[in-house]
């Protein structure tokens, strides 16, 4: 027994004190420092903690860390299990070798057998060198494993320093990324490389860094300024998810009431359709304590998405944001909304949907980058979807934009919409300058002629009531009474089951 613990305390310090401090110096947490802030208190159990590598040449053999580089094993986050692995880069630099690879690998095999959900603590240079050809075959093991994982069990890297090559690959593979601004990167190639190849100069964190990936890239979905914040983060995210697919997500009841009115509602929307007002607020306005979780803060602006909760039960909600482009869908936003989507689906989330969409962004840079692929992707995710959806036009619907964004005919169970909705073609004025242009030019006064058949072909087809006469939305409600409808609705829809024709996947554009 003395022997075992003087083993496992071994295992427990790390290296060494200097490297602790080395770490800590660059404004980093170590593995275990960052798992328990990540888990329950005293929760943790670990997994082949006196795991060595078994690898020779280059002076290997004379250095085998007991972990190998990394941690793994699980605990709890609020009482539910969850799985957990954190590269230590104080042993070897948190590189990935062959027995650091099949840890991981078994935890991932046990979380997905579990059925509980999984985060990486990501802190690690890549693949270990001196092992060669055994350190990539153990990252192709992680990617498989993720891909198995995917839409089976929630995913959530964190990435807490510098990540390249193949370690930016698994974290690309699951649910939600989380950054470090400064401490933490992502690329396939680093900046010596870019350098050597195309002449260009660039810092880390100008190729790779937090806010590059949460604002032009894409590819993280959070950023923080520190690991404590960007972890208490990762807590509240998993207080939102179902631990598998075949779980609801949990409930957490307030005290905010059903049927609680809001009148802010009725002056937030300008019924003026060319002034822009903030969909934040009327999430805010509608939601649970007014509080949600955005997904892509920065990234896409002209869509929001965001995990909310309404009468305690979460929600997927994807809105149109008038404040970035008129809200307008591009490529990006297409993509944002249909991997979102998507999650939600695979999660047992429901769906709400606002709507306030002019169309989709028109110009050569959109249709020669793929606006018709990319906005199919949201297209197809939304009619993929068989958890209870519910669509509410809020002002805006015109043309494509309005079918994508969960209309009726794609297969939402409810559709509403506010009195100051406007559903057609395009609008008005485009649509008068279309049908009526000859009659137009041929008026002594043009401008007053247009006027003129403008109001008609509102009056005619634009009017409140005109979907719901035919059928295209369920009710016209009043704005102040949204919180109570959607409530309701969802109540009503929760046992909702929907099958989908026998496949083994389907094609999705890409």
């Amino acid at each position: 027994m003395d022997e075992l613990v003087a083993i496992r305390a071994e295992a427990l310090r790390g290296p060494s004190d200097r490297a602790t401090e080395a770490q800590h110096a660059k404004g980093k947490l170590t593995a275990r420092e960052r798992i328990g802030l990540l888990l329950d208190e005293g929760s943790f159990r670990e997994v082949e903690q006196l795991r060595r590598h078994r690898a020779t040449g280059f002076g290997l053999e004379e250095k085998k860390p007991y972990t190998d580089g990394v941690v793994t094993g699980w605990g709890t986050v609020e009482g539910r299990t969850v799985f957990v692995y954190a590269h230590d880069f104080r042993i070897f630099g948190g590189a990935l070798g062959e027995a650091h690879a099949t840890k991981i690998h078994k935890i991932m095999d046990m979380a997905i057998a579990a059925g509980a959900p999984l985060v990486s603590l990501n802190d690690g240079a890549g693949a270990r060198i001196q092992e060669g050809v055994s350190a990539l075959a153990g990252y192709g093991g992680i990617f498989q494993r993720n891909t198995k994982a995917s839409g089976v069990i929630p995913q959530i890297s964190v990435m807490l320093g510098p990540c390249a090559g193949g370690a930016a690959y698994s974290p690309a593979l699951t649910d939600f990324v989380f950054m470090v601004r400064e401490t933490s990167q992502m690329f396939i190639t680093g900046p010596d490389v870019v350098k050597a190849v195309t002449g260009e100069e660039i810092t880390q964190n100008g190729l790779g860094g937090a806010d590059v990936h949460a604002e032009t890239s894409g590819v993280a979905h959070f950023a923080y300024d520190d690991e404590e914040t960007c972890i208490a983060e990762v807590r509240y995210l998993l207080g939102m998810l179902p631990s598998n697919n075949r779980e609801n997500p949990p409930v957490a009841p307030g005290g905010d009431p059903a049927d609680r009115r809001g009148d802010t509602l009725l002056d937030l929307v300008p019924a003026d359709g060319n002034r822009p007002y903030d969909m934040h607020k009327v999430i805010e306005e509608l939601v649970d304590d007014g509080d949600y979780l955005e997904i892509h803060e920065r990234w896409a602006t002209n869509i929001v998405c965001a995990l909310a909760r309404l009468d305690g039960h979460v929600v997927g909600i994807v809105a149109s944001q008038p404040m970035s482009f008129a809200g307008v869908l591009d490529i990006h936003s297409s993509e944002k909304g249909a991997r979102f989507v998507q999650f939600c689906d695979a999660f047992n989330i429901p769906l709400v949907t606002l709507v306030d969409v002019p169309g989709f962004l028109p110009g050569v840079d959109q249709e020669h980058g793929g606006i018709i692929r990319h906005g199919a992707k949201l297209l197809y995710a939304y009619c993929n979807a068989t958890v209870p959806r519910i669509s509410l036009v809020l002002r805006k619907a015109y043309g494509g934009a309005y079918i994508v964004m969960d209309s009726q005919s794609i297969g939402a169970d409810l559709t509403f919409a506010w009195p100051s909705n406007e559903i057609a073609v395009m609008g008005a004025e485009g649509a008068a300058n279309v049908i009526f242009r000859r009659q137009i030019a041929a008026s002594d006064d043009p401008e007053a002629t247009r006027s003129r058949l403008v109001e008609e072909y509102k009056a005619g087809l634009m009017h409140p009531y005109y979907a719901a006469e035919r059928g295209l939305v369920d009710d016209v409600i009043d704005p102040a009474g949204t919180r109570q409808v959607l409530i309701a609705s969802l109540a009503m829809l929760r046992n909702k089951h929907a099958d989908l024709p026998s496949r083994k996947h389907g094609n999705g554009p890409q």
